[in-house]
């Protein structure tokens, strides 16, 4: 019975990381990241940006473990909804990928020019290569949701807390790994290859920034728009 229980146990365990794993993996999208990762850390050498790189990783899992253990709290303080929260990033996110959408057509790799006047490279790791490029809107609202579906019983409790916080380390090492490779990985594409692909990332976050702009709009508007009497 009680080798039942543990293999139980670890099913809930197993089962509850990978689910945390495949909801945040997809919106986080590490490989889709990079090449606008390294767009904002052209200026830097290959040894400060595995520095931004290993930062941006750690600050987005304290984000996400934050959102999933106080993030509805902090919201329900505040009188802020999930919508409200969506919309305001929506924006930030939409504003972010016009801009690198829009800007000069330069190739991609001058790591380390002395020409270029730079502040601290860790000033940028948190804002905004972390929130909202990495871990924006959506996948808080992720995280906030699994912990809102956590089960009643402490023991149950904790251990899906914990289920959760390993698929979000899983989620950050992966961050790390693409963002801390990802001049070797776009050096392949040649700098055509990756300025094109520079562009296709800042307009799939343009889209993604509407998308959930609208998704926070329809969950604000959906109750008016219900209540209203057909003409």
């Amino acid at each position: 019975m009680a080798s039942l229980g543990l293999v139980g146990t670890l099913q809930h365990f197993v089962e509850t990381a990978f689910l945390a794993i495949a909801a945040l993996f997809a919106i986080v999208n590490p490989l889709g990241g990079a090449p606008v990762f390294l767009a904002k850390t052209a200026d830097l050498s290959s040894e400060e940006r595995a520095g931004v790189a290993k930062l941006v990783a750690i600050y987005g899992f304290l984000l996400l473990a934050g959102a999933t253990l106080i993030g509805s709290h902090v919201l329900d303080f505040f009188d802020v909804s999930i919508p409200v929260v969506q919309v305001a990033g929506g924006i930030v996110v939409c504003s972010i990928g016009w801009a690198l959408l829009n800007q000069p057509n330069s190739p991609i790799a001058k790591s380390g020019d002395a020409a270029v006047a730079k502040e601290d490279p860790h000033e940028r790791a948190f804002y905004p290569l972390t929130m909202p490029l990495t871990v924006g809107p959506g996948s808080i609202s992720v995280a906030i949701t699994l912990a809102a579906n956590a089960p009643a019983t402490n023991r149950r409790l904790l251990l899906t807390i914990l289920a959760h916080l390993t698929g979000m380390l899983v989620v950050s090492a992966a961050v790390y790994v693409c963002y801390r490779y990802a001049d070797r990985i776009l050096k392949r594409l040649g700098n055509t290859g990756t300025i094109i692909l520079v562009r296709l990332s800042a307009f799939i976050l343009l889209c993604i920034g509407v998308q959930i702009c609208w998704n926070g709009l329809r969950a604000l508007l959906g109750p008016l728009l219900a209540g209203r009497s057909p003409a």
